[in-house]
């Protein structure tokens, strides 16, 4: 199994979810909670799976980061065979779709996108939300290629396995990736960043952060005894923990 980290940038972030890149000369000016913004590819034998699919943040030259960083691992989008989608908020979906002239395509032409209905449903009733970009989102859910999932746990193949936890959002879901004698999990927001596994808080910018804290205390204990690498989204320094 190969894990190639995707990551766009780090973001400073403001109570509209607008998020601005961090750079030398602003990133002690900026006051917005700083958390980078980090996709992952893992390619194994069966599968090029992409996990959440970030904020399509683009660079001097107009290309977006993630379509460099495939470039440079001697990757394709044509390659990617399934996304998995913990949850819908913004800094998750950008790059699904790619904005033409006049309309939109999907991005991974020849990917499943798997997205949790019961997530949808929430983002729908939460028009008023910063936390959601509705132009993508009723563009994603045009796509040809989506699974939609109605179930609290199970498998999606024999590799990737999924379960409908909650925390951060009410459905948010959290995914396995397993080959060989190595597992991967991915915990999305509710475990997105190192300190997370440091300090026992209940954060308030989670739906339930209680149950976000209690789920990733049960994660620690699990990645410890079993050998897991823990993927972090959010975090600015380190984007995966391997027990």
């Amino acid at each position: 199994m190969k894990i190639i980290p995707l990551k766009e940038g780090n973001f400073s972030t403001d109570a509209a979810k607008d998020f601005t890149l961090l750079t030398e000369e602003n990133k002690d000016a900026l006051k917005g909670i700083k958390m980078s913004v980090t996709p992952f590819l893992i390619v194994t034998e069966k599968d090029v799976i992409l996990l959440d699919a970030g904020i399509g943040w683009k660079n001097e030259k107009g290309n977006t980061v993630i379509s460099e960083i495939l470039e440079k691992e001697n990757m394709h989008r044509d390659q990617v065979t399934k996304i998995l989608l913990s949850h819908l908020h913004k800094d998750h979906i950008e790059t699904t779709i790619t904005r033409t002239a006049n309309s939109f395509e999907p991005t991974f032409p020849n990917a499943k996108i798997y997205i949790q209905r019961r997530e949808l449903a929430f983002a729908l009733e939460n028009k008023d939300s910063h936390s959601f970009d509705f132009d993508t989102l009723e563009k994603l859910i045009q796509l040809e290629n989506i699974v939609w999932m109605d179930e609290d746990k199970g498998n999606i193949s024999e590799e990737i396995s999924f379960e409908v936890v909650g925390g951060h959002t009410p459905f948010m879901q959290v995914f396995w990736i397993r080959e060989g004698n190595e597992t991967v999990f991915y915990g999305a927001d509710n475990l997105p960043q190192e300190s997370y596994l440091k300090y026992h808080l209940a954060y308030k910018s989670d739906f339930d952060g209680r149950k976000a804290m209690e789920l990733r205390i049960g994660w620690v204990k699990a990645a410890a005894e079993n050998n897991w690498k823990i993927l972090l989204y959010h975090d600015l320094y380190k984007s995966i923990i391997a027990y």
